[in-house]
């Protein structure tokens, strides 16, 4: 076996669980307390997000702008692994409606979704061996 895929078999697991599950990586590496706290985060940053009736973006074309957000937000939304995925499979579904409350409940969904993609590159570097 090389080295490139013995180093694949090591990173990929933890990469899967770690978008799957926000904080997975860290607990498959046994790094428990950022595990945790991340996981702890990301949830409580979704849940928020869904308690302010937040919508989650849909795949959208058109000109570039409109292509770019939406399409950008529907993988930030989709970052959030198992979340998005149990979010959409019980049928929520808030259309984008005027105000305050929603616009940033949406925006925290993306932000779940975000810091999700910090904690699979945190659980990368740490698989990888370029972070301790």
């Amino acid at each position: 076996m090389s080295k490139s895929s013995t180093s694949v078999s090591v990173w990929l697991p933890v990469l899967a669980l770690a978008w799957l599950v926000p904080g997975g990586g860290h607990l498959m590496l046994r790094r428990t307390t950022r595990g945790l706290l991340l996981a702890a985060s990301i949830t409580l940053t979704f849940l928020f997000g869904i308690l302010m009736r937040g919508a989650m973006f849909t795949p959208m074309t058109g000109d570039l702008l409109t292509t770019i957000i939406y399409c950008g937000g529907f993988l930030g939304d989709l970052a959030s692994g198992i979340l998005y995925l149990f979010t959409i499979w019980m049928g929520y579904s808030q259309p984008e409606v005027a105000g305050h409350v929603h616009d940033y409940g949406t925006k925290f969904l993306v932000a779940a979704g975000l810091m999700n993609v910090l904690a699979m590159v945190d659980a990368y570097e740490i698989a990888v061996g370029k972070k301790s």
